[in-house]
């Protein structure tokens, strides 16, 4: 199987990406994996991960099989990516493969265990959505403003007071 690495480091001065590579090649090596290409990704804001994008990339194109990463957290930031992530690939038989968690979609443990997880990332959704309406209703029914406060330095916009004028008959 033609698979890329990834790592990905939070802090690039405290972390070092290579000791994930590390852990991956040898695992790509006895696993008789080919590797094409190492991609990582360092002290990337919430929104921009390059190289991530290069290898869903590869991956959408059929230059790569699979990714392979040290572990889910090193992956995706939050549930819902991970989850939408791993649909789409299991439906192409592409292969997302955590070596710490040892899930693999290839397999079908691994995809028991990516329907588990989806499973587990819907009632997580479902019950922050649950939450939030509730504080939503309790704020509304306490009399406070919802919604964007105002800017303190940008006034609030004023409507013009335009006389109608009668259409002409």
């Amino acid at each position: 199987m033609r698979i890329c690495l990834y790592a990905r480091v939070s802090k690039a001065l405290e972390q070092n990406p290579e000791n994930q590579l590390i852990e991956l090649r040898r695992w790509a090596a006895a696993s008789g994996h080919q590797i094409i290409g190492e991609f990582v990704d360092e002290v990337s804001s919430k929104d921009t991960r390059p190289q991530k994008e290069l290898v869903l990339k590869k991956m959408r194109l059929g230059e790569a099989d699979g990714v392979a990463f040290f572990a889910l957290d090193r992956w995706g930031r939050t549930m819902s990516e991970l989850v939408m992530e791993l649909e789409e690939f299991s439906k192409t038989g592409k292969s997302l493969i955590s070596m710490k968690e040892g899930l693999d979609l290839s397999t079908a443990a691994g995809r028991m265990m990516a329907n588990i997880l989806a499973s587990f990332a819907n009632f997580e959704r479902e019950r922050i959505r649950e939450r939030t309406m509730l504080g939503l209703a309790r704020a509304r029914a306490q009399g406070k403003k919802l919604g964007r406060p105002w800017h303190k330095n940008k006034p609030p916009v004023q409507k013009l007071d335009i006389p109608k004028t009668e259409e002409p008959k």
